[in-house]
């Protein structure tokens, strides 16, 4: 009986397949060449949203190849970058040095023990017509007000509260500023920073300096930021320059009762079991400006932070580097405003780019009475 399954030596179904195969590529055919089916198609294609990383999906795995290529010479290029912000850092402490007599000059007017001569104290301002006027208009009053009683104008010693103004002009710092900080803050005569050394590690420390006062016994509190100028291993594209990364405080030898940064409380506690009520007094802390010199630490043992602890030290992070970039250089500046008018001229961005955020979370009552003697 002859065998069905061979023709010619060739398996039949090698013929099916081969068959099968043409009738698919003669409809292929058919469709491509139909208009509609084609508009369709490239309405469907035109419609998926194209991405780069999808694009890059699509190429040839030669071009990926090569693009693999491009992104080693981005890292090395970051690491380019890295050290020409370390070579800046070194110029910032270079120049720090001869800004430094024109600020310790600074700190000298400011507290009185040095008067500046007439030729430092001559300044043409831009409305110096209306300033003539005015002083004009001032020595005409201060002539009529020596006819009617002679007095002497207050001549205080040189520029009282200069830097509390400053604090009080500048709202990042002001929002930290309790009423009781307010005293103490008064007795700040200057603030310096000081880059770190050539061979140490990249930082700087934020420097304030205190008259001897009835609050605390240090005549200098300290700030200390750390900071990175080198590419995340894991992600060294997002190099940017250098970051600060963690920051030190100091400790604060506080006289007797003087502590601002705590606060004494009566509580009064029930006991479930005899139903007596006892008071006992504690102590916890207390919002002040003077929390900035007793940090949150970073994490460094690769737990991550809550979201409000990296909030707090992200803010910590912008206010140092204000200090550095910002207030130390141009003091005169915001203590006079002009600095923060020059802020506020720029563009905040688009709108509609900003959410606010409402709390609607309600503050627990407690049983806690603040005992802490006025200071």
């Amino acid at each position: 009986m002859a065998d069905n399954s061979f023709s010619d030596g060739v398996p039949s179904d090698s013929l099916e397949a081969a068959k099968n195969t043409s009738t698919s590529e003669k409809l292929t055919d058919q469709v491509m060449q139909n208009p509609q089916v084609l508009a369709a198609l490239q309405e469907r294609l035109d419609s998926v949203s194209h991405t780069p990383s999808s694009y890059i999906e699509t190429l040839p795995k030669a071009v990926k190849r090569r693009i693999n290529a491009l992104k080693q010479l981005q890292v090395k290029c970051a690491h380019i970058e890295a050290k020409f912000y370390e070579e800046v850092h070194g110029l910032e402490r270079k120049y720090a040095a001869l800004y430094q007599p024109l600020f310790d000059k600074r700190r000298e007017f400011v507290t009185g023990d040095v008067e500046p001569t007439d030729a430092e104290s001559e300044w043409h301002s831009e409305n110096e017509e209306e300033d003539k006027l005015a002083g004009d208009m001032k020595n005409k009053v201060v002539i009529a007000e020596k006819e009617a009683a002679p007095a002497e104008e207050p001549n205080p010693k040189g520029i009282p509260g200069f830097w509390f103004t400053i604090f009080r002009n500048v709202d990042m710092l002001s929002e930290l500023v309790q009423e009781y900080d307010e005293p103490i803050l008064k007795h700040l005569q200057d603030i310096k920073v000081r880059f770190s050394e050539p061979g140490q590690p990249m930082s700087f420390v934020l420097e304030f300096h205190f008259e001897p006062n009835d609050y605390f016994t240090n005549s200098v509190l300290t700030k200390t930021y750390k900071m990175k100028s080198e590419p995340d291993k894991a992600d060294p594209f997002s190099f940017e320059g250098p970051e600060i990364v963690d920051c030190d405080g100091c400790t604060i030898d506080w006289k007797k009762g003087k502590n601002v940064t705590v606060k004494t409380i009566k509580k009064k506690q029930k006991h479930k079991g005899r139903g007596t009520v006892r008071t006992i007094i504690k102590q916890v802390p207390n919002d002040s400006f003077f929390n900035f010199f007793n940090p949150l630490k970073a994490s460094g043992d690769g737990e991550s932070l809550d979201e409000d602890s990296e909030f707090t030290l992200a803010s910590d992070f912008e206010i140092g580097h204000f200090f550095r970039e910002r207030i130390v250089p141009r003091a005169v500046l915001y203590f006079t405003g002009e600095a923060i008018e020059d802020d506020d001229n720029f563009e905040e961005g688009e709108e509609g780019e900003e959410e606010e955020l409402e709390g609607d979370e309600e503050g627990e009552e407690e049983d806690d009475v603040d005992v802490n003697s006025k200071v």
